[in-house]
């Protein structure tokens, strides 16, 4: 840890964890469905406000954790509470700080029971989500990754659909025996790095190439089923499907990411040797699950199922940009997993609200309202066109450059992947021409009200960074650039002393 900049000045980091929770834990206290709305959007909005200090603090010449806090937790177990971020993290830090006061504001009338309750489980949430992302002590990280299980489960499971006790428990289920796996492997590298839980010591160790193995698989088992990648995936469907809306919001933009981000923080700088080994198949996993993600959302008549498997597909492209390991491929699987967390949340949420109106999440249902709702039709097609990354929207940027980086890596691999683009423009293509036009035998549209002021409140922020993102990507790639080039620096680095290694025991 010596070579930690600990920050002396204000604890942002802690506040941004734990400010949520004092909100949570003020709503145990003081009733009254009202109120609660009312001081969830207050909190939500000030930690929104409160994490912009990190953009403009932040240094994006260095690739050095900024914003570092350490205080001594349990000593004789090598246990602290260290939190810091780099350009690796702070935006997954931003996307879950800016997205928590929208989903406040698209339950404003959709929750009606026990909105407190509802409330405090988003608040917990968002606790477990800032946590999780700055966390650099293993044992604070895996805290806030079984933290996260809960208010999810109890999302679903009370707030939920006809079939929500299925899908909790199956969510439940998944989640957690990844979370095995996960503490297998942290326990495993505690014993082989002198008692201690902190994350950065334990990367770029010459382990055997064994243990490298196993640990991987065990990292690789836990995020895999957090992404989700295919085929571990078929607790998605059923959870988006019966989450209420903003509990889907909240897994496609930010709850996938945590595999994700997993797989950049740990996979690649602790176990190298295995990243290198297995790169090749799980590339290989990745193309599949574009591809089925693809076939699959083509034959949904369910909107949330349909956008349930795209995100399968668009994960798929994702874990393709990280592990053909070059700078266009995992930068933009980094932007990537923040257009995801836009466009797919914002298309959730133009669900919910047709859903709202209709009592049904069925193409047939809905089709032809756009011709009676002009603010949701501009919506909707703005977030499709994203979703299969139309040029000039932010979903464009981050497939154009892990299909870079995938080109450079592979040209074959880049054209199995290619139909994955086609597919998304497809289904896309599909929902769009029946929500919006429909065909001769529409059902009577005529009583559907158009968005309501607060619902375009709701949906313009996802619109300002589809065209941000799009138009003017710089910004967002100067943030991560530094940080992904000294990983992979690193790596090349660790591969190189490995093979002089093996030229010198020869």
């Amino acid at each position: 840890m010596e070579h930690l900049v600990i920050n002396q000045g204000f604890p942002l980091l802690s506040f941004l964890i734990f400010f949520p929770l004092f909100g949570a834990l003020v709503l145990l206290f003081k009733s009254g469905d009202t109120f609660a709305r009312f001081w969830t959007l207050a909190i939500t909005s000030l930690e929104a406000i409160f994490s912009l200090p990190l953009l403009f603090g932040f240094d994006i010449k260095s690739a050095d954790f900024q914003f570092v806090e350490l205080y001594s937790w349990v000593p004789q177990w090598g246990i602290n509470y260290i939190v810091g971020l780099d350009g690796i993290s702070i935006l997954l830090v931003l996307l879950s700080t800016l997205i928590m006061p929208l989903c406040v504001l698209a339950s404003w009338k959709y929750i009606q029971k026990r909105v407190g309750q509802f409330m405090f489980c988003l608040l917990i949430m968002q606790v477990s989500m800032v946590g999780l992302f700055v966390a650099l002590d293993f044992i604070l990280f895996w805290v806030f990754w079984e933290f996260m299980l809960i208010p999810m489960y109890l999302l679903i499971a009370i707030w939920g659909g006809p079939r929500k006790d299925y899908a909790s428990i199956k969510f439940f289920i998944y989640t957690m025996a990844g979370s095995v796996f996960l503490l297998v492997a942290i326990l495993a590298l505690y014993l082989e790095n002198n008692h201690s839980f902190y994350i950065p010591d334990m990367m770029w160790q010459n382990y055997s190439t064994t243990f490298q193995v196993l640990v991987f698989l065990a990292f690789f088992l836990a995020f895999a089923i957090k992404v989700p990648m295919f085929p571990l995936h078929t607790w998605l469907p059923a959870a988006h499907v019966e989450a209420p809306t903003a509990g889907s919001v909240i897994l496609a933009s930010v709850l996938l990411k945590m595999g994700t981000y997993g797989m950049l923080r740990f996979c690649i700088p602790i176990t190298p040797e295995a990243t290198l080994m297995l790169a090749p198949y799980i590339l290989w996993l990745s193309i599949a699950g574009i591809i089925y993600g693809g076939f699959t959302a083509l034959a949904q008549s369910d909107m949330k199922k349909l956008i349930a498997y795209s995100s399968v597909g668009h994960m798929g492209f994702v874990t393709l940009g990280i592990f053909v390991l070059n700078p266009n491929g995992v930068e933009g699987s980094i932007i990537q997993m923040i257009n995801h967390g836009v466009t797919t949340g914002a298309l959730f949420l133009c669900v919910g609200m047709i859903y709202e109106r209709t009592h049904s999440r069925e193409l047939s249902v809905a089709q032809g309202c756009g011709k009676f709702m002009p603010w949701y039709a501009t919506f909707l097609g703005l977030f499709c066109l994203s979703s299969f990354g139309f040029p000039g929207t932010n979903s464009f940027i981050g497939e154009f450059m892990i299909l870079a980086g995938t080109f450079e890596h592979s040209t074959f691999l880049a054209l199995a992947a290619i139909p994955g683009a086609v597919l998304a423009a497809a289904y896309m293509l599909r929902m769009l021409q029946k929500l919006l036009y429909g065909t001769e035998n529409n059902p009577d549209q005529s009583h559907l009200k158009d968005l309501s002021f607060r619902e375009i409140a709701v949906l313009s922020p996802f619109a300002l960074f589809v065209f941000w993102i799009g138009l003017g990507p710089q910004p967002f790639i100067d943030l991560i650039h530094v940080s992904v080039a000294n990983l992979l620096e690193n790596l090349e680095t660790w591969q190189q002393a490995q093979n002089v290694a093996q030229v010198m025991l020869q």
